[in-house]
């Protein structure tokens, strides 16, 4: 059975190399990723991969640059889960954005959470706006109402 490095390993390259078959195999059915631009989270491993195809064709020069592991807290349920923090660095529509992937990991060494921070504030909106965009293209988002 992996380890929960071996799965961060393997997470960092599938994202590495834009794989979303190796990302699906690492994900549990019910992945909730929570994003620093929307509230609630993505939920389901189809909704979440279809996040992941928007945010791989979004990031410019996106790299890991470190990684922590570790347990913490889920926040869907409070529990203590083993984790890992990975460090990136990219660029979206110019934006330098610092971030981090925190992967919680359920009893299989699977990915049951991914909480993303970015800063600064600046990119985050960037993002938002890039991803979004993306979303509503692959048909994952609702086009916004024209304004009245």
């Amino acid at each position: 059975m992996a380890t929960t490095a071996a799965t961060a390993d393997r997470f960092r390259s599938a994202v590495d190399s834009h794989d979303l078959t190796a990302l699906e195999d690492l994900f549990t059915e019910d992945v909730r990723l929570y994003s620093p631009v929307k509230f609630t989270p993505f939920e389901g491993r189809p909704m979440v991969l279809g996040l992941f195809r928007v945010l791989l064709r979004t990031f410019e020069d996106f790299h890991y640059v470190g990684r922590f592991d570790g347990t913490s807290e889920t926040s869907s349920d409070g529990a203590e889960a083993a984790s890992a923090i990975l460090l990136f660095r990219a660029t979206v529509n110019g934006k330098q954005i610092h971030g981090i992937d925190l992967l919680h990991f359920d009893e299989q060494n699977r990915i049951k959470e991914i909480t993303v921070m970015v800063r600064p504030q600046s990119a985050v909106q960037t993002l938002g706006e890039a991803v979004l965009t993306g979303l509503i293209a692959d048909g994952l988002a609702p086009a916004p109402s024209a304004a009245r």
